[in-house]
């Protein structure tokens, strides 16, 4: 995406051109060296943003990198496009690694979302790199609880299609949801999400990546207001 749509109609013309590019045929990298976490939080504002990426050791759980920077919504609050507000300032951050990731973990969706096609599949798509979602709740689809201990799951379907998997990543915890983005199987997919959770109802992916989000919004928070900017 070299450009931020205007509108909703150019928008879901730009799901629609990309969405057939999702490969949904491999497996993915089992035992991938490092891990990136993607996550965005908004000021109070809603306008104002900062996004982080945090690349982890797979193994240990070490960071090993990390960009956060602060920006701007790109794209209007509307339900089912909410990639299109964080991508350009998510895909700078991307460029400033210094450690490559082998696998993309989103806090979002990739399948899992009303259009076949969540932030977790447009990042995948535009970097190459395999990418899968972890939601906090589910965008779209139905599902029965799954067992209370760790690792216990059940399909998250919408209509007949297994969009994803409702996953328990601690014992009686509320379980996640877990969806394929690109050049991952879902199976796979379950597999990385617990072993990033070892402890924790979220991946120290996601965990990592939000708590620079939000350090860097207090620190935006704390700076004097821009008088050149309207109120």
């Amino acid at each position: 995406m070299t450009t931020t749509p205007r509108t909703v109609a150019e928008a879901e013309a730009v799901q629609d051109r990309l969405r057939p590019m999702v490969d949904l045929v491999g497996p993915g990298p089992t035992t991938p060296r490092t891990v990136a976490g993607l996550d965005v939080a908004y000021a109070e504002d809603g306008d104002r943003l900062a996004a982080a990426v945090t690349v982890l050791d797979a193994t240990t759980l070490a960071v090993l990198d990390a960009v956060v920077l602060p920006g701007r919504a790109a794209f209007g609050y509307v339900p089912g496009l909410f990639a299109f507000r964080e991508l350009p300032t998510l895909l700078a951050a991307l460029d400033r690694l210094t450690v490559a990731p082998e696998l993309l973990v989103c806090d979002g969706h990739g399948l899992a979302h009303p259009r076949r096609f969540g932030l977790a599949c447009h990042l995948g798509v535009l970097t190459g790199l395999p990418a899968i979602g972890v939601g906090k709740t589910p965008l779209v689809g139905r599902w029965e609880e799954p067992g209370r201990p760790r690792g216990s799951w059940s399909p998250l379907l919408d209509g007949a299609d297994e969009v994803g998997r409702v996953l328990r990543t601690q014992d009686g915890i509320k379980p996640v949801f877990v969806s394929v983005g690109h050049r991952m199987g879902l199976d796979n997919a379950v597999a990385q999400v617990l072993n990033l959770a070892r402890r924790y109802r979220l991946p120290e992916t996601t965990r990592e990546a939000d708590r620079l989000c939000r350090t860097e919004l207090r620190r935006l928070a704390a700076l004097p207001a821009d008088p050149c900017r309207p109120h």
